[in-house]
């Protein structure tokens, strides 16, 4: 399970990935490889991994002869993976407040409180990189471990409208405060107020996106 530190295809996908989002790499675009790899200075393994988990996402397409080309996912492939990723997150979120240790627990609640640094400091890509850390947290502390991994799996498809988000003025405080909303359910031991807040926050986060999205576009 990812956690504090993203993988070196991790940092690739998100760097391609706001490339698409943003405008700078079109739809029909070719994504070479080698040209990637030697871009980034690594070698074509972590490209293609990369690459794999764009096309989770949607935003690239595996085409025969003509390898990775940028596509486009569609508002409705989107809510359906927010939808997803809420119902998971929230369920893992319910799960927390039931079966956290205390060391869990604090554990949880400081790495909000860290979270609170970044976004006073503007900083989108390090919150974004510490965001991962924070639901990898919760992840592993709903004790049920196919959840976890699904969810896991699941973010990785969602990561990049996920990242984008964090974008868009303000929005880091917000995140933040949505975060401890669903950490004082969990302290609390409130399993159906933890699985409301992140329902919540999720569904905050989509609003957040699409607006990103048309600001974008704008």
């Amino acid at each position: 399970m990812q956690a504090d530190n993203p993988t070196l295809a991790d940092k690739l996908a998100a760097a391609i990935a706001d490339g698409i989002l943003d405008g700078r790499l079109k739809p029909g675009e070719r994504l070479d490889e080698a040209g990637l790899a030697q871009f980034h200075g690594v070698s074509r393994t972590p490209v293609r991994e990369a690459l794999r988990q764009l096309t989770a996402s949607g935003l690239i397409d595996m085409r025969p002869r003509k390898g990775a080309v940028v596509s486009k996912a569609t508002p409705e492939q989107i809510e359906s993976l927010f939808v997803a990723m809420a119902e998971m997150e929230a369920t893992c979120a319910r799960l927390c407040a039931l079966s956290m240790t205390p060391i869990e627990r604090r554990r949880l609640q400081a790495r909000q409180e860290q979270m609170l640094e970044l976004a006073e400091a503007g900083d989108p890509d390090a919150y974004s990189d510490a965001n991962v850390a924070f639901h990898s947290t919760i992840y592993a502390g709903a004790h049920n471990a196919p959840l976890a991994d699904y969810a896991m799996s699941l973010r990785r498809r969602v990561g990049p409208f996920r990242r984008a988000q964090f974008r868009m003025q303000g929005r880091l405080l917000r995140s933040n405060e949505e975060h401890g909303a669903v950490v004082c359910a969990i302290l609390a031991g409130d399993a159906p107020g933890a699985h409301a807040a992140m329902l919540h926050h999720v569904s905050l986060v989509e609003d957040a996106y699409e607006a990103f999205s048309l600001s974008s576009r704008a």
